[in-house]
């Protein structure tokens, strides 16, 4: 009697042990960002009653719409093992491109446009052969690029804005499609379109073959440089067209546009989840870390905290994302 006692205590211990294993391994199927990101919610819903209303929630996504667009692009290059620190500037000197061309060279505003985005691509282009053909180290090509495009957006106006552009144009950042900001809505469909491309298509996964080692992706028949430099290609572009929702949404060009916002674009991207290592990183943990950095800039405005203490806040967002990076990863 008292073994089938024991054997009974025995087999429910299990019973208990197991059910705590299971749950646990749930918990581990949720992203770590994601938890991250609903315990800021949670604190901002307390501090501020007016944070969690569906207008500023709306607020939210028109609020990080450009940060978001070039986060896919610098998430892109450091799957590759990258950095582009350049995305900033490449906005600012992309978007003055167009306004000037429109402005004072004559060009119908829609091929000025294409011009901005061209241009944009262009010096994705010239930091991916920088740092490939040219041996020249990602953080240091950028880093070149980024002081060159920041001079040139200041050189090609003297420093001066231009302002007022078409109707149609302004319109895309003015317009709800089914109460929606439109930018929100290219947003959303820019990062599905990358989470596609990266799962799905052989090109897409031979980032992260990139990333996560070169030689074997070499020896594998992967054309790495060529794959390297068209990744740049595409952040520049992204930069450029984060510039062009910049530009439609302030009715004016400024050539210092964009140059505080690197620092939220690699925030949002650590945070994500991508390692700076290379090989690591996902458009689902790239937005749900644009959604944080949104939720902390938007929250911290509610709550009137000083402009010039946020980026502490951002800084050790960043921090503390890459030191869960690194636990993870032991």
């Amino acid at each position: 009697m008292l073994q089938s006692t024991n054997a009974t205590d025995a087999a429910h211990a299990g019973a208990q042990e197991s059910a705590k294993e299971r749950a646990l391994g749930l918990v581990r199927l949720v992203p770590g960002p994601l938890i991250g990101l609903v315990v800021v919610i949670v604190v901002l819903s307390y501090l501020s009653p007016y944070f969690l209303t569906t207008r500023n929630i709306v607020n939210i996504f028109s609020q990080v719409s450009d940060i978001g667009i070039m986060a896919v692009g610098a998430a892109l290059v450091i799957i590759t093992g990258g950095i582009d620190l350049s995305v900033g500037a490449v906005l600012a000197s992309s978007l003055m491109v167009n306004a000037w061309l429109y402005r004072y060279g004559g060009v119908p505003f829609p091929l000025a446009v294409v011009a901005g985005l061209l241009f944009g691509t262009a010096v994705g282009f010239v930091n991916g052969a920088l740092s490939t053909y040219a041996r020249i180290q990602p953080f240091v090509a950028t880093l070149a690029t980024m002081s060159a495009c920041s001079g040139f957006a200041l050189f090609i106006t003297d420093g001066s804005p231009i302002t007022t552009f078409p109707d149609w144009y302004t319109n895309i950042t003015a317009i709800n499609v089914l109460g929606v900001p439109f930018e929100a809505v290219i947003l959303v469909t820019i990062y599905l379109i990358t989470a596609f491309w990266l799962r799905y298509r052989p090109s897409g996964r031979a980032l992260y073959a990139v990333g996560g080692n070169e030689e074997v992706a070499r020896l594998s028949g992967l054309d790495v440089q060529r794959i390297r430099v068209g990744t740049y290609a595409i952040a520049g572009f992204l930069a450029a067209l984060a510039g062009m929702i910049v530009g439609s949404r302030l009715d004016s060009a400024q050539p210092t546009a964009g140059v505080n916002d690197l620092l939220s674009v690699i925030a949002v991207v650590v945070i994500g989840g991508a390692s700076l290592a290379g090989g690591a990183g996902s458009m689902l943990g790239t937005f749900i870390g644009l959604l944080t950095i949104g939720v902390l800039r938007n929250g911290m405005g509610l709550l009137n905290v000083s402009p010039n203490l946020q980026p502490v806040v951002i800084g050790g967002a960043i921090i503390l994302a890459v030191l869960t990076d690194r636990r993870s990863r032991h």
